[in-house]
């Protein structure tokens, strides 16, 4: 099964059914998870679009040495606004590849789209706009991934992946600089669960946290008693499996 992708200039969230485990097996560079633009234009030879170019160059070169990157060029009313970030366990050499493949195929997705443009990929996403957007929870793009297997006992399931997840998001958003964690906690019959949180670093602390929070609380919607799932946003992320998916 190929992984998907979503195109939408709508504000709504989407679920896509997709199991987690086989998208795992597609590798990097095949077509992202997910992209949204917004429908407003950008103008042949608009100062946006030289700015726009100036930015992704910048991206490209400023997220591979700590996995994010942030930042403005040009001048009201055509600045453009945008950042990168790659998943925390992702390589220095594998952050620059996913990013430079994302800046690349954003432009391929959305070619004229100035206000909002998100694109998310397995080790990196990519998201620029004209209005500054720094230091705010985005809740307009968001998506579902989930694994189509059910477990045998969803109650404790659920219980458990909550409980790793909201511990793994309170770790994030007081612990270190990346906004980034990952756990385990054991199952029954030797098994494992395993969970990982990000937020974009632009966000505080605080913010980080209240967007973990919500995405949490958006697990019994999309992923009820599934033995993997995603709750995926332009700010945070979570993600919990019953296998390995993540480096130590």
């Amino acid at each position: 099964m190929s992984s998907s992708k979503l195109t939408t200039s709508s504000s709504s969230s989407f679920l896509l059914l997709i199991s987690l485990a086989l998208l795992l097996q597609t590798g990097f560079g095949a077509i992202p998870l997910f992209s949204s633009c917004s429908s407003e234009n950008i103008t042949t030879h608009n100062p946006y679009e030289s700015n726009l170019k100036t930015l992704i160059r910048f991206l490209n070169y400023k997220t591979p040495p700590t996995g994010f990157g942030l930042g403005s060029v040009g001048q009201y009313p055509n600045k453009a606004h945008g950042l990168a970030l790659c998943r925390g366990d992702v390589s220095t050499s594998d952050c620059k590849t996913c990013v430079k493949e994302a800046t690349r195929e954003i432009q391929n997705c959305c070619p004229n789209s100035k206000h909002r443009s998100f694109i998310y990929y397995d080790n990196c996403m990519v998201k620029y706009m004209d209005e500054d957007f720094f230091g705010q929870i985005d809740n307009v793009n968001k998506f579902y991934l989930l694994n189509p297997k059910n477990v045998s006992e969803p109650t404790t399931f659920n219980y458990k992946t909550k409980t790793l997840l909201s511990q793994l998001a309170d770790k994030a958003s007081l612990i270190g600089t990346k906004l980034y964690a990952t756990g385990e906690v054991e199952l029954e019959e030797s098994k494992k669960l395993y969970g990982l949180i990000q937020c974009t670093r632009d966000l505080s602390r605080e913010d980080c946290q209240k967007c973990l929070d919500d995405a949490i609380s958006d697990l019994p919607n999309c992923c009820d008693g599934k033995e993997g799932g995603r709750v995926v946003g332009a700010s945070c992320n979570i993600r919990y499996e019953i296998y390995p998916f993540f480096k130590a």
